[in-house]
């Protein structure tokens, strides 16, 4: 009898913890399966974000293969999912609308943006960013943002600057002439109050002059028509000619100008000498105007094997280190400078950078305010004249 209670006690032991492990069993079922609901939710969501994307998205594996496209980018390239999914880049070529985004994906960097010309009358910002997981790349996101409408209001504001530039210019030439007439006595004597009004507007009329051909030199090179015709120079021949032209000026305003060059000759240099030689008359430009009585204006040049460098050195004003970052921006002035010079234009430096940059060159610069600035433009040195021109 007792035997038998203790086998009745051991099975109702034994079955309540079957029901505690049966409970707890459903228990991790209704946690999993709410646990795939919520995935599914999230991937649901996801997918959704990516269909009503306004951009295009394309997103590769680590293998490099297309794993996600979603309608806007179909549309863009006009092209099928179906078609694109699980190629390569290499294999993506096929379709004739993907091909220049390609090329810019085969850059190394991790994350840049590039505008790309898609179809005729479609231009595209890509930005091409690395996915990673802790320090593992996951594959690489594509993001296409369509600019067109941008792109044509630019094109139609340059087409309109540099129309007027054009309108304004033959005037401003023709008083020009007929100020410099009057001035110099050409239809009768003048008094010398007479001769110091003319030479004031005669002045003024120069800087609209200028102001006109940075306009024009902006718009040609927002619409690619900025010729250049490069041959093989010493960069020290380019240099020698544009100081002369300022040490006059450097003395009048008792500014101490120095000329460092080379010991030894450097390797040429394919450049166009015209626009390279402007280039640096804008930086030597800016060093005299906003360099204080006193101070030093120093131009030197230096080179090795692969490179050569135009420095021009400073101990002016300086740039404020919070808007450093927009320098070279078109019609940038800084602050402190437009105290000084209230009629620049704010082109000069947009130039140069385009300038170096057709050249393959880069122009770069360190500055403290109250202290000055030392600009740098670094031109590469190249012997063959296809190489430079294969970008025209």
């Amino acid at each position: 009898m007792e035997k038998e209670t203790r086998t009745t006690r051991s099975i109702i032991a034994r079955t309540q913890r079957l029901e505690e492990m049966r409970a707890a069993l459903l228990n991790m079922l209704e946690d999993t399966e709410e646990a795939r609901r919520d995935a599914e939710a999230e991937r649901n969501k996801i997918q959704t974000i990516i269909t009503n994307f306004s951009d295009g998205l394309l997103v590769f594996n680590p293998n490099g293969r297309l794993d996600v496209i979603n309608p806007h980018a179909e549309k863009i390239f006009g092209i099928q999912a179906e078609d694109a999914l699980g190629l390569t880049k290499e294999e993506l070529v096929r379709f004739p609308t993907m091909m220049a985004s390609l090329k810019i994906l085969n850059e190394k960097e991790d994350v840049f943006r590039r505008e790309v010309l898609i179809q005729e009358t479609f231009v595209a910002e890509l930005t091409k960013i690395q996915i990673r997981l802790g320090r593992t790349p996951m594959g690489i996101m594509v993001i296409f943002h369509d600019i067109t409408r941008e792109k044509e209001i630019e094109r139609l504001k340059t087409e309109f600057v540099s129309l007027t530039a054009h309108q304004l210019r033959t005037p401003l030439s023709a008083i020009k002439w007929i100020l410099r007439a009057l001035s110099e006595g050409d239809v009768g004597e003048l008094e010398a109050k007479q001769k110091d009004m003319l030479e004031k507007a005669y002045n003024s009329n120069e800087r609209m002059i200028d102001l006109i051909n940075d306009l024009l030199n902006v718009t040609k090179i927002e619409e690619g028509r900025y010729l250049y015709q490069p041959v093989l120079s010493h960069i020290t021949d380019v240099v020698n000619v544009v100081v002369k032209d300022y040490i006059e000026l450097a003395k009048r305003k008792d500014i101490v100008f120095k000329v460092q060059k080379p010991l030894r000759k450097l390797p040429r240099v394919l450049i166009d000498e015209e626009k390279i030689s402007l280039a640096i008359q804008n930086l030597i430009d800016n060093a005299i105007k906003y360099t204080p009585r006193k101070g030093t204006v120093t131009v030197s040049v230096v080179g090795s094997g692969k490179e050569v460098k135009v420095s021009v050195q400073d101990s002016g004003m300086g740039i404020p280190k919070a808007q450093q970052d927009r320098v070279f921006g078109k019609f940038f002035r800084a602050t402190n400078a437009q105290t000084v010079d209230t009629e620049g234009s704010g082109l000069g430096l947009y130039l140069v950078k385009n300038i170096v940059e057709a050249h393959d060159g880069k122009v770069d610069f360190i500055s403290t305010a109250q202290k000055g600035t030392t600009f740098t433009i670094t031109l590469p040195v190249k012997e063959e004249v296809g190489e430079f021109l294969k970008k025209f």
